[in-house]
């Protein structure tokens, strides 16, 4: 469940930066960033009259339940990409975030509320993007995801921690959402049927990369499991995607849930919570662009049914994506942030027209192959 995010003074936020091992005065913290989940703030440092910038995050444990575990892969997952960007002779300074370490070498702080915090240095001079705008960017955005998922395929050491338990188990996420409906705790389920015979409708769908995977067709790697657009930074300059961010949910997965995410994220013009659905749908040559770089990078050890199921990925996390906003605004809207009383449900409808406009175009899609 997600709180209210307390209210942090100017004054706590010095307190905290002071944990880490960052030199100068701290002048000013600002909210930055449209997450969901985290709070996030860009903090000014003067370091001998030149000012620069870190990235300063509360971790909500309400939804990472064992944030010393979300720190332990995030440290882990950027100190091999770090030797890995080293081994090619590449610029460290953007190409993969940069924890900092506290005077004790952790890679968080907890705070007097036992809220736990994690420092990054800013990456100057590039951006995310909430919507991708060419398809440029979407095959840039693609490379550098499958980049990240080839770099890590070699992670040594023990399997990484699961840091939201079954996250992309959408049947699992069909079921939460039949037992909200079964309990309507705030008596909305009534004015959503549609919505929810919309997903009974493709319960079946939803089961199948989990059977892949159980018969060995897809096998396990470490994946983002959340690579929308604005989880990755794309350079001013060479319009490069450089650096990927929010790191929290990299764990177990498959490759597909990563490209999913992807299409549902990169293809449709219009935000996430866009109430005129007219402007809802797959851009075509946008899921070209993001699949070409896809493969461009992640090619070479992606099986044949991974291949295989590139499009219906994209199709089976719009729908799980909008499963979890329409069981969120059942339960009264405990997880995800919102800014109006129907912000949930506008964005699970965005969503499922979304998968229709996916339905539409699959064999299209699947031609691409």
């Amino acid at each position: 469940m997600t709180t209210a995010a307390p209210s942090y003074t100017q004054a706590d936020l010095r307190e905290i930066c002071a944990g880490f091992a960052i030199y100068g005065d701290f002048l000013v913290a600002v909210p930055f960033g449209t997450g969901h989940i985290n709070d996030t703030f860009q903090v000014t440092y003067d370091q001998g009259g030149v000012r620069l910038h870190y990235t300063l995050q509360r971790i909500n444990h309400a939804v990472f339940r064992k944030p010393e575990q979300v720190m332990e892969n995030i440290d882990r997952v950027t100190g091999h990409l770090l030797g890995k960007i080293r081994s090619r002779n590449e610029e460290t300074r953007k190409r993969t975030i940069r924890l900092l370490r506290t005077f004790s070498n952790l890679p968080y702080v907890r705070d007097c509320r036992g809220d736990y915090w994690r420092a990054y240095v800013f990456v100057e001079n590039a951006r995310s993007y909430d919507v991708l705008e060419t398809p440029q960017q979407a095959y840039r955005a693609a490379q550098a995801f499958g980049e990240f998922q080839c770099d890590l395929v070699d992670l040594p050491g023990a399997r990484l921690h699961e840091t939201i338990p079954d996250f992309h188990n959408t049947p699992k996420r069909v079921e939460a959402l039949i037992e909200a409906v079964d309990e309507d705790r705030v008596g909305r389920a009534a004015g959503v049927r549609r919505e929810i015979d919309f997903v009974l409708e493709r319960r079946e769908e939803t089961e199948l990369l989990l059977k892949l995977h159980a018969e060995g067709a897809i096998p396990e790697r470490i994946t983002h499991n959340d690579t929308k657009s604005n989880n990755l930074l794309i350079d001013d300059l060479t319009g490069e995607g450089i650096c990927v961010l929010d790191l929290d949910t990299v764990m177990p997965g498959l490759s597909l849930y990563d490209f999913g995410d992807m299409v549902r994220g990169g293809t449709s013009p219009a935000e996430e919570d866009e109430v005129n659905l007219a402007k809802v749908g797959m851009r075509f040559e946008m899921f070209e662009a993001l699949l070409q770089g896809f493969l461009s990078s992640a090619g070479d050890f992606l099986t044949a049914a991974e291949r295989e199921n590139l499009p219906f990925s994209g199709k089976l996390i719009t729908l799980e994506t909008g499963i979890r906003f329409l069981t969120d605004y059942i339960n009264g809207d405990l997880y995800f942030k919102t800014r109006r009383p129907n912000h949930n449900l506008e964005r699970c409808r965005n969503q499922f027209r979304l998968v229709e406009s996916i339905e539409h175009q699959m064999n299209r899609m699947l031609s691409l192959l």
